[in-house]
């Protein structure tokens, strides 16, 4: 398969015309979305998202924002959403995305270092957006969903606007920054093109095993404010013709989202760890019939694979990627022998590698760093203004993405752990990914994680923080866990000691914040 791959970008290439204009045309009634809100269900065909974004495109123009423009879209999965992205390729302009439950501070930051012109949004989102718009001299028009003092009515600006024509925009052109989730630093705006959507397609087609199929119907509770939520299953999608599914769930809900995939004969979905495990503590509905999963971020390890098997029937298959290079390696079992703990292979069109500090490749089992060489379609075109961190990314023509792993003589890559979360205890280096998925594997466990810990002797210590199912009793339990990881993974990686939490430290996109449990706690 790798051997017969060959890109194919053309040297135009519009999002927004693959995601919309071209089945407007062939096809203007067929169904794209279905929104679930709070009372009712909507579809919306293609030929409504078209007329929808080519009036707010007109509406940008009106108020002359356009090629270059950054405007962010500051909204929860619905209908707005994606015509707000629509329209802003068609003029030409850049979307940020971004997520709604950022406070003031989170989203200054954003819209000021990225200039954006314009942001459109809901009340909720406009209310944030006033206290701190003196701030942003570059925020020239806000539209929300409703209309808002100070504010333009989204819907009003599109019903009067005389529709643009779209802009001629190249597969090289920029089209949007996404901020990484800032794990490591300061949040960077990651910049890509539009050919970055043909970059991620191989693998949305392998781990959902040759998508799209007849009755396909894909949905992910991972917000579109996120790389996962937008391109591992929103724009691929729309880019196939298969319907997606928008529901905004503010706090996400095991049995709501066995509900929505019941009701909404959902096939195809993008979980996310953190979800993964809140599912599997509650009852599957019969009604659930469930064609491919896929999901990313952190291991998952046998015992979820092996739960998701036997109560959905469905063989999990894990990728990998990041903000700036998204989903390069992956699994599926469809087409390729699954190793359990192994986020699979290098996907067709993608060079990956493990290396050391000088970017010379490590042999087959060893630690390194995982890497993906330039070219290559998905990965970005820089940080935007700021070239020294672009330039801090790569040696050579590795892109360095901080995370640790290794790959073996069969090519299957194997995550360790970020970088920074190494542990270095008695001279032994540790990562906590083996570590969380064996305490994860307990009954009685619903999320854990590990860090180091100083220690006088060993340099550092493994302390392990979990989060218990609800009503468990923890007498006797950390003994038990301790000893769990010492028989199944090795006494010299067991936790010296367990602390019982209600809740991790989480990311936006649901990634746990290790180092705040190794800086505000001992």
């Amino acid at each position: 398969m790798r051997s017969r791959f060959r890109w194919n970008i053309p040297e135009d290439f519009n999002m927004a015309e693959a995601c919309c204009d071209s089945w407007a045309r062939e096809e203007p009634d067929r169904v794209a979305l279905t929104h679930v809100g709070e009372a009712a269900s909507k579809d919306w065909t293609f030929g409504e998202l078209q007329v929808s974004s080519d009036g707010l495109a007109g509406a940008f123009a009106g108020h002359g924002i356009g090629r270059g423009d950054r405007v962010g879209i500051l909204l929860a999965q619905c209908p707005e959403a994606l015509i707000a992205h629509l329209a802003t390729w068609k003029r030409g302009a850049i979307s940020i995305p971004l997520f709604t439950l950022f406070g003031p501070d989170a989203l200054e930051f954003r819209l000021a270092d990225s200039g954006a012109v314009a942001v459109v949004t809901d009340a909720e989102g406009a209310e944030k957006i006033a206290t701190i718009r003196d701030s942003l001299p570059d925020l020239r028009e806000v539209f929300v969903i409703g209309g808002a003092p100070h504010a333009r009515d989204l819907w009003r600006e599109i019903a009067g606007a005389m529709p643009a024509v779209p802009e001629d925009v190249g597969a090289e052109d920029p089209a949007v920054i996404i901020y990484t989730s800032g794990t490591t630093g300061p949040p960077k705006g990651a910049l890509h093109a539009h050919r970055f959507l043909i970059g991620h397609l191989p693998n949305v087609e392998l781990h959902h095993e040759g998508f799209p199929k007849e009755g396909d119907v894909g949905w992910t509770p991972a917000d579109w404010a996120w790389i996962g939520g937008l391109m591992d299953m929103a724009l691929p999608c729309l880019y196939h013709g298969v319907r997606l599914v928008s529901c905004r769930m503010k706090k996400f809900d095991p049995d709501a989202a066995f509900r929505l995939i019941a009701e909404q004969k959902i096939r195809n979905l993008f979980l996310p760890p953190t979800a993964l495990k809140l599912m599997r503590q509650v009852a599957v509905p019969k009604d659930v019939s469930i064609r491919t999963i896929g999901s990313g971020g952190e291991a998952l390890g046998a015992d979820l694979l092996d739960w998701a098997k036997g109560a959905l029937g469905v063989t999990i298959n894990e990728f990998y990627g990041q903000t700036e290079c998204n989903l390069v390696i992956a699994s599926c079992a469809g087409a390729m022998p699954v190793k359990p703990g192994s986020m699979g292979r290098a996907v067709p069109g993608h060079e990956v590698g493990v290396i050391d500090a000088t970017g010379q490749a490590v042999a087959p089992g060893m630690l390194g760093e995982i890497a993906v060489r330039r070219p290559d379609p998905v990965m970005f075109l820089g940080y935007w203004n700021q070239p020294e961190k672009t330039t801090e990314k790569f040696v050579g023509d590795w892109m360095r993405t901080g995370d640790l792993g290794t790959c073996d003589a069969d090519g299957y890559f194997t995550y360790v752990s970020r970088d920074d979360d190494v542990i270095t205890s008695a001279g032994y280096r540790i990562g906590p990914t083996e570590i969380e998925i064996c305490l994860t594997g307990h009954d009685d466990v619903v999320m854990a994680a590990v860090v180091g810990v100083p220690d006088p002797v060993r340099g550092e210590s493994v302390k392990a923080f979990v989060v218990t199912r609800a009503g468990v009793s923890t007498e006797g339990l950390a003994e038990a866990l301790i000893a769990r990881v010492k028989a199944r993974v090795s006494p010299h990686v067991a936790p010296r000691t367990i602390e019982f939490v209600e809740a991790l430290p989480m990311t936006a996109t649901g990634k746990i914040m290790r180092r705040e449990l190794r800086g505000d706690r001992s």
